[in-house]
């Protein structure tokens, strides 16, 4: 193969790899737009005030048991679990997670 043909099939290969949508994974930051949205007026309170509830190790373990929403719904009573899309529940638990008690200190 030329070196022509070499850079043409790893130029493709990077243009396949960087238009692969990375929207389905969950993140910290678009937790936190979430709860600003949705959680925040129901709560009453921030939330890094809901993440501080527990440690990452608890927050984890809440997750795993699949018991996230409603340890949600415990911290905001107020909170309608059927208004929250299913696929919200992973960055709001991302988010928790990092800013956990003993997690990253938010910026103020």
């Amino acid at each position: 193969m030329t070196l022509r043909k070499s850079f043409a099939v790893i130029g493709m290969a990077l243009m396949v790899v960087g238009s692969v949508p990375t929207c389905t994974f969950a993140n910290a930051k678009k937790g936190q737009k979430i709860f600003k949205r949705k959680f925040r007026k129901k709560c009453g309170f921030s939330g890094v005030r809901f993440a501080r509830n527990h440690t990452q190790d608890e927050w984890e373990e809440i997750w795993e048991e699949g018991r996230f929403p409603e340890e949600a719904k415990r911290i905001c009573p107020r909170l309608k679990l059927k208004k929250i899309k299913k696929s919200w529940w992973k960055h709001v638990y991302d988010f928790s997670y990092k800013y956990a008690k003993d997690g990253v200190v938010p910026k103020c």
